[in-house]
């Protein structure tokens, strides 16, 4: 911070017009921009200098100049800062950088308080070796075995004939093609999801997560291929990253790693459900043979008919067997000897019933006569009658019988009523 500065800010201070701590400022009393920008760079002065590593990103050189700049990129997530350092550092690097490239840095953090931005004043470079990222991802995974996320219990079955594929691929990738061409060879009807990316540099690991989440969700897509062609480790250091790891661990679809050639081994491929040793491989296991399915399928009809033709012939053997005896080489004999005893036995049940009825007949015939000789009626077809009370007990004796009673009398063929005019006298 310079003199004049210093003054600025110390000098309002001084005169009591501006609070001295972030946390006494007010809507009345607020800090100057200016105020903030040099408190800022201040307290950012303080920090000492680290060693931090990430990706190189959009490096520029400019001829003649003493200074180069490259933004120093996260290698797990979209963050990054940009960093100036001697071109002289980058000259002891022997190997030129790429875009991608894993390094650690020396630097000094700064704040430039006219832009408002948090700058690296780099004053070493050195490249991450092969062996070091080596040693770093059997780190990591001996650290995700540990977690389960390697067991074979935990990995899901590729289904026989999946909806539609999720491919996440490079842009206009020989992946791609692969992947697509011998899907389609084996199952024309086969139907794709493509998400291109990109899949080295340092954007590699998030746009590829982010096509896996994306398909993951598309309740449509059964089962999902990440696939890239062959490259050197440097290359295929995304697909290695915990980050993308996780995420793939996570994944409901079930997930098929195709990256690089057969004897690449990114962790992904640990993680995945199932591993492809080239793109080729996954377009072939994604989806079944139609060729190989119709074989099958033809192979069971041919079966099934074999089956039904031997049970039919052993089903006519049996018949014939059955109708070459006896009994069925001429079935009316049976049919003629159980009607004669049926007839014969019906002749007898109606010649039993018509002997019960006649002598039915006769019983009830005698039963009536006796009904008759002991009826009322057979005394009253005499010239008798029966006399009664209004109520129906019988008249017994003239005793019974009232002035002006009204009674009924009964005679043979009907009945009518009479009334009582007088008693007689009783003798």
């Amino acid at each position: 911070m310079s003199n004049e500065q210093r003054s600025a800010t110390g000098g309002a201070g001084a005169g009591g017009s501006l609070p001295e701590r972030a946390n006494q400022t007010t809507p009345e009393q607020p800090w100057p921009v200016r105020v903030l920008s040099l408190k800022i760079e201040d307290y950012v002065d303080k920090m000492a200098p680290l060693w931090v590593e990430g990706q190189v990103v959009q490096l520029t050189r400019r001829p003649g100049s003493s200074l180069a700049f490259l933004t120093l990129r996260d290698p797990d997530v979209d963050m990054s800062l940009s960093v100036a350092l001697q071109a002289g550092a980058l000259d002891r690097l022997g190997t030129p950088l790429s875009d991608g490239a894993r390094v650690v840095v020396h630097a000094k953090p700064t704040f430039w308080t006219k832009r408002g931005s948090l700058q690296l004043d780099g004053r070493a470079i050195r490249a991450v070796g092969v062996g070091e990222l080596l040693a770093r991802i059997e780190h990591l995974r001996r650290t995700l075995a540990s977690e389960g996320l390697f067991d074979a219990d935990r990995k899901r079955a590729l289904p026989f004939l999946p909806r539609r594929i999720g491919l996440v691929c490079g842009r206009a990738s020989a992946a791609e093609h692969d992947v697509v061409q011998n899907a389609r060879r084996r199952w024309p009807a086969a139907r794709f999801e493509i998400r291109q990316v990109a899949v080295q540099g340092s954007n590699a690991v998030s746009e590829v997560c982010a096509a896996i989440r994306e398909l993951d969700r598309d309740t449509e897509v059964d089962v999902i291929v990440v696939a890239r062609g062959g490259g050197s480790v440097e290359d295929l250091l995304p697909f290695s990253n915990e980050a993308m790891l996780r995420i793939a661990a996570a994944c409901v679809t079930p997930l098929i790693s195709a990256i690089g050639h057969h004897e690449d081994t990114p962790l992904l491929d640990l993680v995945a459900d199932w591993r492809a040793s080239t793109p080729t491989d996954a377009g072939k296991r994604v989806v079944p043979d139609l060729a190989e399915q119709h074989a099958i399928v033809h192979g069971a009809v041919a079966r099934a008919r074999a089956a039904v033709e031997r049970r039919l012939a052993t089903e006519q053997r049996s018949l014939a067997a059955l109708r070459s005896r006896p009994v069925l080489a001429a079935p009316q004999t049976l049919i003629t000897r159980r009607r004669e005893e049926l007839e014969l036995l019906v002749d007898r049940s109606r010649l039993r019933l018509e002997r019960r009825v006649e002598r039915a007949g006769s019983d009830l015939a005698a039963q009536v006569g006796r009904l008759r000789a002991l009826s009322p009626l057979a005394t009253m077809e005499r010239g008798y009658a029966v006399v009664q009370h209004k109520d129906g007990t019988l008249v017994r004796t003239q005793r019974e019988v009232k002035v002006d009673e009204l009674l009924r009398v009964r005679v043979y063929e009907g009945d009518f009523a009479v009334r009582a005019v007088g008693r007689p006298a009783t003798s």
